[in-house]
């Protein structure tokens, strides 16, 4: 079950009145080219504080309109800091992928041992799955748009991806920056495993299409998912050792 997007297309145009604003983060101008101050940072946080109020709420289908009607702002003012609801999904999806490193990319960091390769996968694969668990709308949706060809949100997918890939061709000893390598297709299609068994785990819509009584606990899926990331990696290491990869 995935996620539709509901997009308002009935954009106004921009209003400078509403643009006195502040930058947060990198963001020092609004889409009028204005400089952000006080005002305009509060009203860009409170437009994104309200796209996450909306996405917690399963049954608020999320458009522009609706983040605009949560924010109390008229559509006018929320398109002077947001051209589209892909740019505003982007920005909310910053700081998320930003606690990518302590919940799951460090794990990939320290090369796992041979003896505990099964003990690792799992506990990599859990962290992978609650990082997804705690921003499963979001994450849904983004994947959705990308697959409907965003282009945004199909650069965002893939390029989340990324890091992922090239830890798992260190793990099977390989070097994670050659792009064209063996070792690298063969992360990458555990890596596309490895994402397509989070998003059906943490599919809550799934529930309402089939029932409560077909809901499989994470472990249904973590368990499979480790152990082929297990032998994946030891069967590549044995592989590199043997030369057979040049």
């Amino acid at each position: 079950m995935t996620e539709t997007a509901n997009v308002t297309t009935d954009r106004a145009e921009p209003d400078p009145a509403d643009a006195s604003g502040g930058a947060l983060g990198d963001v020092s101008h609004n889409l009028n080219g204005q400089r952000l101050g006080r005002k305009g940072r509060g009203t860009r946080e409170r437009i994104l504080a309200a796209c996450v109020d909306v996405l917690a709420e399963s049954d608020v289908p999320i458009s522009m309109s609706a983040v605009a009607r949560r924010a109390a702002l008229g559509m006018t003012s929320l398109y002077n800091y947001f051209s589209d609801l892909t740019e505003l999904l982007l920005a909310v999806l910053e700081p998320v992928m930003a606690t990518a490193e302590e919940s799951y990319l460090a794990m990939l960091r320290e090369r796992w041992p041979d003896d505990g390769l099964g003990e690792r996968a799992y506990a990599f694969m859990s962290a992978y799955h609650d990082f997804w668990a705690r921003n499963s709308r979001l994450l849904h949706l983004r994947n959705t748009m990308a697959d409907t060809r965003d282009e945004r949100m199909m650069i965002h997918r893939v390029s989340s991806t990324q890091p992922l890939i090239g830890l798992f061709v260190t793990q099977m000893g390989g070097s994670g920056d050659e792009m064209m390598s063996p070792l690298r297709g063969m992360a990458t299609v555990l890596m596309t495993g490895i994402e397509r068994t989070v998003t059906v785990s943490t599919d809550t819509g799934l529930t309402s299409l089939f029932g409560e009584r077909e809901r499989r606990q994470p472990d249904h899926y973590m368990v499979p998912e480790a152990r082929l990331i297990e032998l994946a990696i030891a069967d590549t290491r044995a592989r590199v050792a043997r030369g057979e990869f040049g």
